[in-house]
């Protein structure tokens, strides 16, 4: 599709800005005159703290489930926990690569976090906190490696059950 077709009459989407009154109601990434997809300015920003939390999770067949031992899954490719937290933390690094209108930032920490959700037993919860001090939000960098790790944890598990299900990717928290 067109990228000028797609964002031409697409002008503000509904936000409760009394809410949240740093909110926008006209998309960011859209140049106010011609429409166009643009990539935001930042040059003027002030530099802060910026810290963002994201969260997927897998909801996996109870086969996969009998085979964690140790806090982490053994598969013939290797430790998956531990494969996937280095592939979520690669890809936090590689965001400003995948999508298209993010700058690229120097990380300057990165956790992912892959365990067991304590409330459903055939659930794995994967969480990616990211911080840096830049101009900039990191959110779209933890949502990018919570999504990579719950994509790595399914290649690797797949051989095993393709009955794997990611869900509920989502921004938990975010600040400046």
């Amino acid at each position: 599709a067109n990228p000028a077709f797609c964002f031409r009459n697409a002008t503000s989407f509904s936000t409760d800005t009394k809410k949240d009154p740093n909110k926008h109601t006209e998309f960011s990434h859209l140049d106010s005159t011609s429409r166009q997809p643009q990539m935001v300015n930042v040059g003027q920003k002030e530099i802060t703290q910026r810290r963002a939390h994201a969260r997927s999770k897998l909801k996996v067949p109870q086969i996969i489930m009998e085979k964690l031992e140790k806090g982490d899954l053994h598969s013939p490719k290797g430790p998956v926990f531990a494969t996937a937290i280095v592939a979520g933390t690669l890809a936090v690094k590689q965001t400003s690569s995948l999508i298209p209108f993010c700058h690229p930032i120097a990380i300057e920490d990165c956790k992912i976090t892959i365990q067991k959700d304590e409330k459903e037993s055939d659930e794995i919860v994967i969480d990616c906190h990211v911080s840096v001090n830049y101009k900039t939000g990191v959110e779209m960098e933890a949502l990018v490696g919570c999504s990579v790790a719950a994509l790595t944890v399914y290649d690797m598990c797949k051989a095993i059950s393709n009955q794997i299900i990611i869900s509920d990717t989502r921004l938990i928290s975010k600040a400046k």
